[in-house]
């Protein structure tokens, strides 16, 4: 039986957080499942100067997803194109166990901007599913390059209102 983890907490991400979470997008099964991953998941720099970044803009709520001390996960929303945005990921050992589900759960409950978008590769179906238990609706779907998977790739397109 998979154990699940609902005691998780969320706290807003601090800079010292951002090498435990630069280590996640280096996993190549988590990046290919994510698809939409910076040119070079691997440049540590780039990556530490975009988040930085995102930490002082206030149209961006950062959260670490704690499993008791250790960080697991990371959640997000921010704004694109004029729509508000969810973003998360949680470390692949961890995948499977309802983390995700509790955190866009908890994240909910601090992040009251509606709608609120979510998009997913069209094969992610464990994020799909999250998505779905949180009351987010599949309204359509796009198409972009994929730099983890080298090519076109599609996404679905959730909203919760």
């Amino acid at each position: 039986m998979t154990k699940t983890y609902p005691d998780i907490t969320l706290r807003p991400t601090e800079i010292a957080d951002l090498d435990f979470l630069f280590q996640f997008q280096l996993d190549k099964e988590g990046g290919y499942m994510a698809a939409f991953m910076p040119e070079d998941p691997a440049d540590k720099q780039a990556y530490l100067s975009k988040h930085i970044k995102l930490l002082s803009d206030p149209s961006v709520n950062n959260q670490t997803i704690l499993l008791g001390d250790e960080i697991v996960g990371s959640i997000a929303k921010f704004v694109m194109e004029g729509n508000a945005e969810i973003t998360y990921w949680i470390d692949r050992k961890y995948w499977g166990k309802g983390i995700a589900t509790r955190a866009l759960e908890e994240f909910l409950c601090i992040e009251s901007i509606r709608p609120l978008f979510g998009r997913v590769a069209f094969d992610n179906f464990g994020s799909q599913r999250v998505l779905e238990k949180c009351g987010f609706v599949r309204t359509g779907s796009d198409k972009g390059f994929a730099s983890a998977r080298q090519r076109e790739t599609e996404e679905f397109i959730y909203r919760l209102s």
